[in-house]
Order: C-alpha cells, then sequence, then structure tokens
C-alpha cells in the first residue's frame, strides 16, 4: 500500500485498477517511448515489467537493485520481489504467503524489511468490501518483518496488536519509519533498524502514512487526512475500527525526523500521496488527482517544500505513482498503467530525469 499496499496498500494502487488503458499517444507515437506529451522531465522512459500489478518499486542503497510488490506470475495477492535495475533476474524474496507490501532494502543491501499477514493466516486476507464506496483494507495482521536477501525471515520487528506497514529506512541508515494503528488511529512510529525504540510521532485525529525520510534524515515526508467536521469525524472513527479507511481526502505533510515542526505542504481537497523528497531537499514529489474530474486519473507533481510552484511532471490518463529518485537526482522510478498489455495492469518504470 505505501500507497501500497499501499501495502498497504491500504492501497491506493487499487483505486487504478478500474481505470482501464490510457488513450493518450506517446510524442513520437513510438509505443517504445511510453512518454505523453508535456513530460519534458521525462527522457529514455524504460518499462521493467511488463504483466500484472507492480507496484512501490524502491532502489537499494547502490542503486544496482530495486525490490518491490507483484502479483505477477499467477499470484493470489502481492508478495515481495527484487530485480536489477534494468529489470533483470526478478527473484521472491518474500515467503509466498499471506498479503505482503511496503519492501525496503537496509544499508548493505544483503536484508531488507517488508510488512505480511502470514503469521497470521498462510492464505490471502479477503478483499475489504467496497459495496458503499472505495476504502483501503489495514489488515491488522500486518506485522513488519526482517529478512536477508536470499528470503529468509531472520527477525519479526513488530507484533503490536493492529497494522503495522509501510516501513521506509533512512538514507542515513540509522531508522525505520512505518505507520500502525497499535494506538486504535493509523500514525507514524519510527524504531531502529533492529526494532528497538518503537517512537510514536504523529498524535492528530486522522490517518497519517506512507512516510519516507528526507536524505540527510533530518525531515519525514508523509500523506496524511484531517477529518474536521462531525460527520467527517464519525465517518472516519467508524471505518477505523473496522480497519478500513477511505482515502479521499489527503494531503503532503512534513514534520522533523522526531515529529517536531509538523507542516502542511499541500491543500488540495484531493487524494495526494506517495512523497519522496528531491535530492536538493528542497522539493518534493508525489502523486494526486488534483487535475481530475473523475478523481481516478493520477499524476506526478512537483512541488516547493514551502508548498509553492506547483508543476505536474506526468500527463497520463490513468495512473503514475510512487516516485522514487536516486541520491543524484538524475533517474526516477515509479509505477504507472500507461501501455500496459492488459487492463488494470501496473508497471515499474524508470526514466532519465531532466531538471
Amino acid at each position: 500500500m505505501k500507497i501500497y499496499d499501499f501495502a498497504f496498500l491500504f492501497l491506493i494502487i487499487l483505486i487504478v485498477f478500474t481505470t482501464g488503458c490510457s488513450k493518450n499517444n506517446p510524442e513520437d507515437k513510438s509505443q517504445t517511448q511510453y512518454t505523453f506529451n508535456g513530460e519534458k522531465h521525462l527522457k529514455n522512459l524504460k518499462m521493467l515489467t511488463d504483466e500484472g500489478e507492480n507496484a512501490e518499486a524502491y532502489l537499494s542503497f547502490d542503486e544496482q537493485q530495486l525490490i518491490f510488490q507483484t502479483t505477477s506470475g499467477g499470484l493470489k495477492c502481492d508478495q515481495i520481489f527484487t530485480m536489477d535495475i534494468d529489470g533483470r533476474d526478478k527473484r521472491m524474496v518474500s515467503t509466498g504467503k499471506g498479503r505482503t507490501t511496503c519492501a525496503y532494502y537496509l544499508p548493505g543491501d544483503l536484508a531488507v524489511v517488508y510488512a505480511s499477514t502470514h503469521v497470521a493466516d498462510e492464505n490471502c486476507p479477503p478483499e475489504p468490501d467496497r459495496s458503499n464506496g472505495y476504502v483501503w483494507q489495514l489488515y491488522d495482521s500486518y506485522d513488519i518483518f526482517l529478512a536477508n536477501i536470499e528470503g529468509k525471515i531472520e527477525k519479526q520487528l513488530t507484533a503490536s496488536p493492529g497494522y503495522d506497514a509501510e516501513a521506509t529506512v533512512s538514507p542515513k541508515g540509522d531508522k525505520i519509519v512505518f505507520t500502525s494503528t497499535r494506538d486504535g488511529d493509523p500514525e507514524i512510529y519510527t524504531m531502529n533498524l533492529d526494532g528497538s525504540n518503537q517512537i510514536r510521532l504523529t498524535n492528530q485525529k486522522g490517518y497519517d502514512g506512507g512516510p519516507f525520510f528526507s536524505w540527510d534524515g533530518t525531515k519525514i515526508v508523509f500523506r496524511a487526512s484531517r477529518p474536521k467536521t462531525e460527520k467527517e469525524l464519525q465517518d472516519y472513527s467508524i471505518l477505523v475500527e473496522k480497519d478500513l479507511y477511505r482515502p479521499t481526502r489527503l494531503e503532503i505533510y512534513v514534520m522533523d525526523a522526531d515529529g517536531k515542526n509538523m507542516r502542511q505542504i499541500t491543500n488540495f481537497g484531493k487524494a495526494s500521496f506517495s512523497p519522496f523528497f528531491h535530492p536538493d531537499g528542497k522539493r518534493i514529489i508525489f502523486s494526486s488527482n488534483i487535475n481530475s474530474e473523475s478523481g481516478r486519473s493520477f499524476d506526478l507533481y512537483l512541488i516547493n517544500v514551502d508548498g509553492t510552484e506547483l508543476e505536474q511532471i506526468t500527463f497520463n490518463e490513468t495512473f503514475d505513482g510512487f516516485p522514487m529518485f536516486t541520491r543524484d537526482g538524475k533517474k526516477l522510478v515509479f509505477a504507472s498503467n500507461r501501455f500496459n498489455k492488459k487492463e488494470g495492469d501496473t508497471n515499474i518504470f524508470i526514466a532519465d530525469w531532466v531538471d
């Protein structure tokens, strides 16, 4: 969800599975280009996966590998895979049991963290009831695990009642940040790489999740909702009690790595998520349906950390999300529905970034 599946995803990526294939044409009318008119920041865009639902691809510390979640190959629900940065050598590193989400490399690239439901049940958990509208399922069976790169689980890092997922690792290599409902509300926490010293950072009513550290490790950017009216608060509380969340209004926030000095960056009243810091520390890239009348089309946007100078980066009619820059800012990885072979498929792309 991160947004995956979210794992969590919880996952906002599921929004796109009903939107269909893009009707746009690439700039030069060639399917091998993959870019649309107006995407001036993206060059040499390459598709790294070509089937199934693939999302939340994040770079290893040496930036030679990617770790991601996928349902390709006939999997019934998401499992964690790694691949080379050119899309080769795809290998499962999760157990193949339960549902998994939100994987990230640890320093040295010999171990990874991800969330999984396999301890509670080796089968895929049931999908949420969406008869009354689109919701994320915050599975209370999700816990965060540390595994070696061969897939052997070495330690369970969380064991609290409730949802523990959406873990990412500081580029400094000293902390993990994640989302948990252990205290009744989806909040952001940090812990050491071995699972010790788990500290709650957020304390406001509403969903707080999808956190990422800045490149210097001093800030955390995340998505959050802030229900305010009596009806909004009531609806939110009813859903959370059922381990559900309706992601119709999410804004981007930034805070210090210790939870202090929280600031709201966006105020669009739409679903903005998967924020990630540009290496210059002055800008944030994120996914949003800001310009979508239907609310189903998500593009990538860039904004200054003070909330100024919003710029649309992608111009896709379906979905672009989960962006991540390389440390030098010269490449961008993201997930997209563009030019998929099958309606609903989401693939991983990498592009040269042009400022």
